[in-house]
């Protein structure tokens, strides 16, 4: 009986805190950004922490997702391939990550790659005719809140 009060004591308490979901490397979100400014293009070689909301996830593996930080869409693969993110239920959840912003050229390859993890139908995949210049991010870690 004595467990089953102390159980509801605590329950609440626990139900109504943030919860969190971490994936490879432990970092503490401290000086996180919700917006990439010229400093940050600029300095492309130091580590970084930007949030936004999950756009969507690779669905075949979960190694790459769409974050939207300040109405960009910034396309984030993992380091090493050493960890990767839910393939599903994650769009729509805030994420912090952690790691390099940089500025990449997609090749019509690598865009028709992603198009095919994305689920995409062979019609849509077949219009990819151009490479794409792309603001990207390769994180060390991701925190996704729950």
């Amino acid at each position: 009986m004595r467990k089953l009060v102390i159980f509801l004591i605590f329950t609440p308490l626990i139900s109504f805190g943030q919860i969190q979901s971490l994936f490879g490397e432990k970092f503490t979100a401290t000086e996180t950004k919700d917006f990439i400014d010229d400093k940050d293009l600029i300095n492309l070689q130091d580590n970084i922490q930007i949030k936004g909301e999950i756009k969507s996830t690779c669905k075949m593996k979960g190694c790459w997702m769409e974050l939207d930080v300040a109405e960009k869409t910034i396309f984030v693969r993992f380091k090493d391939y050493g960890f990767f993110v839910p393939k599903e239920g994650a769009e729509g959840k805030l994420a912090v990550v952690n790691g390099k912003l940089s500025i990449d050229t997609l090749s019509v390859a690598q865009l028709k790659h992603y198009a095919e993890d994305a689920g995409k139908s062979k019609e849509e995949i077949s219009l990819i005719d151009k490479e794409e210049i792309t603001m990207s991010f390769l994180a060390e870690g991701v925190i996704i809140m729950n």
